[in-house]
C-alpha cells in the first residue's frame, strides 16, 4: 500500500511521542490502515491520516486508564507499568492529559497538536481549517484551563507563543 509507505512513519513517530511507545505506536497505525483499506479508503490526505491517529491514541490512553481503574477498583493487582500506556511521569503531561478529560473535542486535537506533536499554530491551522488567531486564542483558552485545573501557572509557557 503506497499510502502506508508514504504516511507510515511519520504517523508512527507522531503516535510514539503520544502513547510513549513504540509497539503501541505501530499497533496503532496499523490498525487505522487495515480499516482504511476494509472501507476501501485508499485515497486519504495526511490531515485525515493524523486527525484519525490522533483520535485513536486518545482512546488507547483513555481506555488504559479505564482498564487500570477497573482493576484497581475489582481489589486486583496492577501493574502500572503493563497496564498503563504513558509512562512519562512529568508534572506537564500529568496535567496535559487531565486537561484532555475535560476540554471539547476540537481543542483536544489542539492541545495534541501543539504539545505531543510540537506542531506550530500555522501547521495546526492548516490540519485543523481554523485561522491561525483562532488557534492562538484556543491555546489560550486551553492555558487558562489548565492553569485553573492545576491552581498554578500553566508550566509551558510557550503555549500560543510560536509567532
Amino acid at each position: 500500500m503506497d499510502i502506508y509507505q508514504r504516511y507510515g512513519p511519520a504517523l508512527i513517530r507522531k503516535c510514539t511521542r503520544m502513547l510513549g511507545s513504540v509497539e503501541d505506536a505501530e499497533d496503532v497505525v496499523q490498525g487505522l490502515f487495515c480499516d482504511l483499506l476494509r472501507k476501501g479508503k485508499i485515497d486519504v490526505d495526511l490531515p485525515y491520516l493524523y486527525r484519525a491517529s490522533t483520535n485513536r491514541c486518545l482512546n488507547l490512553i483513555r481506555n488504559s486508564k479505564k482498564r487500570t481503574q477497573l482493576l484497581t477498583t475489582q481489589g486486583k493487582v496492577v501493574d502500572e507499568e503493563n497496564v498503563s500506556r504513558t509512562d512519562d511521569a512529568s508534572a506537564n503531561r500529568d496535567l496535559l492529559e487531565k486537561a484532555l478529560k475535560k476540554l471539547d473535542k476540537k481543542s483536544r486535537q489542539i492541545l495534541v497538536y501543539r504539545f505531543y506533536d510540537d506542531m506550530t499554530q500555522d501547521e495546526i491551522a492548516t490540519l485543523t481549517g481554523y485561522s491561525r488567531k483562532t488557534i492562538g486564542k484556543k491555546l489560550q483558552l486551553i492555558r487558562t484551563t489548565v492553569t485553573q485545573m492545576a491552581g498554578v501557572r500553566f508550566p509551558l509557557s510557550e503555549a500560543g507563543g510560536d509567532a
